[in-house]
């Protein structure tokens, strides 16, 4: 059970302690990051396809289709031999394939190009992407409220839901609600997120029974010139099937830590000593075991959060048409779109590493016996 620090450690020093230790791990994030973005830089050199491969096949292809023009109505054949005028069977000209190369910045040496890339990245510069006339930073601000929408309000209901439900599970355990729920939380958690996302749309957005929800976009057109009380209403319409859709998978596991949890603290002497005591059931549970048992669960909300926003929502993003982060990187890392793919990358990893931080700091505030001066 928590515990007042011991007299020889004074509060002040627990704070400079734990401190201390943020700083070192704010120190540790830019090596990590260093690494990330450079283990990735060096498998992209080595993936065929580039974004220069695909201007010169595009290049190519547009030759091809002009000398078969040509041939055709000089009533030539069309089909391209060797000794054919267009270009497109020649090859290009190298000085063409030189300039495309310097203008997606692949004329230098690949240690070169990482090192002007960290510089960028440290003043948050990330280029402008390839295929897009936008820079990376705009692209990703626009993207960014889509995916946080959908993780924030997912996570908030993954918690509401599995909290309440694996506290009763615990208490219940063994019982007929117990065995229940139980198979309903394993049929949610078999059932993949992309493929509940399929089937919602199937029964409400119009697939084959009913359209009582729209089937793409967080707004409907024309909804920036409504009241505030419409549009608000508007964009919870269109977040319903996609936040079900993400919660249906998540909560489950959840739920089953939270009964876990709360079944290893029930056993345990404190909660025996407290029930001799004379204490009841509700002081039991909320005022002795509900901050030990919790620890995990609230301390996991960061981890949780990022893996719904830069995992889990993409195949739902695909499916809800919702232009977001995780359909971002999935359409740039097929189209070799570098400047967006590592830019992106460089955000998650960055999010990623500061919601790690932060998850420590919530350990603190639910359990202040946690020590950091033992992490050194």
């Amino acid at each position: 059970m928590p515990r007042d620090l011991p007299w020889w450690k004074p509060r002040g020093v627990a704070a400079t302690s734990m401190g201390a230790y943020l700083f070192r791990r704010l120190l540790l994030v830019i090596p990590t990051l260093i690494g990330i973005v450079a283990i990735n830089f060096a498998v992209v050199q080595f993936a065929p396809g580039g974004p220069v491969e695909q201007m010169i096949a595009e290049l190519r292809g547009k030759g091809e289709t002009a000398g078969r023009l040509t041939n055709a109505g000089a009533g030539e054949s069309s089909a391209p031999s060797s000794d054919s005028s267009y270009r497109g069977a020649r090859g290009l000209d190298p000085a063409v394939v030189a300039d495309i190369k310097k203008m997606f910045g692949f004329d230098k040496p690949p240690l070169t190009r990482f090192l002007d890339m960290l510089r960028d990245y440290a003043s948050f510069d990330f280029g402008r992407s390839f295929f897009r006339d936008q820079t990376v930073l705009n692209l990703i601000a626009q993207k960014m409220p889509v995916s946080v929408s959908i993780g924030l309000w997912s996570t908030l209901l993954v918690y509401l839901i599995s909290i309440p439900l694996g506290i009763r599970k615990a208490v219940h355990d063994g019982s007929r609600f117990d065995l229940i729920s139980s198979a309903v939380v394993l049929i949610g958690y078999a059932i993949p997120g992309f493929l509940f996302a399929i089937l919602l749309v199937i029964l409400f957005a119009g697939g084959s029974f009913v359209q009582w929800f729209p089937l793409r976009g967080l707004t409907s057109s024309g909804a920036s010139d409504w009241s505030w009380p419409a549009r608000i209403l508007d964009y919870g319409w269109h977040m319903v099937l996609p936040t079900i859709a993400l919660i249906a998978g998540g909560f489950a596991s959840l739920t089953m830590l939270t009964k876990n949890c709360f079944l290893e603290e029930i056993r345990k002497q404190y909660v025996t000593t407290a029930r001799a005591k004379g204490a009841g059931e509700t002081r039991v549970l909320y005022g002795h075991i509900f901050r030990n048992a919790m620890l995990l669960v609230v301390a996991g909300f960061p981890a949780a959060f990022i893996g719904i926003v830069f995992s889990s929502s993409l195949l739902v993003e695909i499916v809800f048409s919702l232009d977001g982060l995780g359909l971002l990187g999935f359409e740039s890392a097929i189209r070799r779109d570098y400047p967006v793919m590592f830019g992106t990358l460089f955000i998650f990893t960055l999010l990623g590493l500061v919601m790690q931080i932060v998850g420590d700091v919530m350990y603190t505030l639910v359990d202040p016996r946690i020590d950091f001066e033992s992490q050194r």
